[in-house]
């Protein structure tokens, strides 16, 4: 069970090739709607590629998940992508089990290289 901590840590990169969000703690109830502000206002601006690296979040919900299919349809609507890079064993279950894994494009290396 996750704990009911709020706290999450985002970084946000951006550079002329891709604009890169590292959320770093559990994506949970308590926590996704921060992660929802960050990334509805940093995808506000730019039409750069979006990675997600996601190496540093053990623990993800269905509020969480629902977060970043709102982030990858915003990207769409832009004509932008969006990449989930190094998910957690636990976190790329997630998406292989709800069938996510055929709509977002996952990459396993944090740097975004395809292995």
């Amino acid at each position: 069970m996750a704990p009911n901590d709020a706290s999450i840590n985002i970084d946000i990169q951006r550079t002329d090739e891709c604009l890169r969000i590292h959320p770093q703690g559990d994506i949970n109830l308590q926590s996704s709607p921060a992660l929802r502000q960050t990334l509805k206002s940093a995808l506000s601006e730019g039409q750069e590629p979006v990675d997600i690296v996601l190496a540093d979040v053990e623990y993800m919900d269905s509020s969480g998940v629902a977060t970043l299919v709102e982030a990858l349809q915003q990207c769409r609507q832009h004509g932008r992508t969006l990449r989930l890079l190094a998910p957690t064993p636990r976190v790329h279950s997630i998406f292989q089990i709800a069938k996510l894994d055929s709509i977002f494009t996952i990459v396993t290396d944090p740097e975004g290289h395809d292995t």
